[in-house]
């Protein structure tokens, strides 16, 4: 089923990312498993920096939806793929049943700085998205940035982008993470005077380990406050504390996000399944 008609009404999904060995794979088949009576309306399987889990998220995927009967969406990139490449993948995830992509630019392979072109490739988002939309029936998926692209310091062209890569055929957008509510609200008004008008879902992901989560910041350009890092002053070297802080900021996250209207939350789970269980048990009870 294509997700744009699941979100009618709020939805919870969640985001993994492909293990890399057969042990990794298990465990995260057991996550999958305890997630799966939360009822997502479905999960997102990343693909790999430079495209290096292609086969990988593609077999997962079809897992999912097949095997273990979820909604499934898989991430593809430009990164590192001619167009006849990208047509197999899409060919591929066709033949698995697959409805739903999450079209991406991509980060740049490891070792690399900047993003390049490939030949005979895409360059941007909205060229993915146009060609996916013009061969293909899927139902397309993209990201945005409620503080901005870590590569565009200036908003107003980050939102000018996004505009660019809606108008190409983008169904619903998902958020990149934060931890600031208002930067989605702000987002959303300044998306909706551009004229961007479809569902916005907020990516969120708890704060779990400290460090870690300032190591995700820094990378994709998302923030933490001074007043939410206080939050964890004199717990730094407590790790059930700091998962007990961060689960119920994420928690309150959600629950104003929802409240205010928002079409639903996207986890980004890390593979993991306590933390969100936990956040739609409380959501839920």
């Amino acid at each position: 089923m294509k997700i744009s008609e699941k979100l009618k009404s709020p939805v919870f999904s969640f985001e993994f990312f492909p293990p890399k060995d057969e042990a990794g794979f298990q465990s995260l088949f057991e996550t999958i498993e305890k997630l799966k009576p939360a009822d997502p309306a479905f999960v997102s399987v990343t693909y790999g920096a430079g495209g290096s889990t292609r086969s990988k998220t593609v077999d997962l995927v079809g897992k999912i939806k097949n095997e273990i009967g979820i909604e499934s969406m898989a991430h593809l990139t430009c990164v590192g793929h001619k167009k006849k490449e990208i047509v197999s993948v899409l060919e591929s995830l066709h033949a698995c049943g697959i409805e739903n992509i999450l079209a991406l630019r991509g980060d740049p392979p490891r070792g690399e700085e900047k993003f390049v072109k490939p030949e005979g490739g895409f360059g941007y988002a909205n060229e993915l998205v146009s060609f996916i939309k013009s061969k293909f029936s899927f139902c397309v998926g993209a990201a945005c940035y409620p503080e901005g692209h870590v590569e565009c310091p200036d908003l107003q062209k980050d939102l000018d982008n996004l505009k660019r890569k809606v108008d190409s055929g983008v169904d619903f957008l998902i958020t990149q993470l934060f931890f600031d509510n208002q930067h989605y609200f702000e987002f959303i008004k300044r998306a909706e005077k551009e004229g961007i008008h479809i569902p916005i879902i907020p990516g969120i992901m708890p704060i779990l380990n400290l460090k870690q989560s300032q190591r995700f910041t820094q990378m994709c350009g998302a923030s933490l406050s001074d007043s939410l890092l206080s939050k964890f002053e004199g717990f730094e070297d407590d790790p059930e504390k700091v998962r007990e802080i961060g689960i119920n900021h994420a928690f309150e996250q959600c629950r104003e996000l929802l409240s205010s209207g928002a079409p639903g939350i996207h986890f980004y789970t890390l593979n993991r399944s306590r933390a969100t269980l936990a956040i739609l048990e409380k959501l839920r009870g």
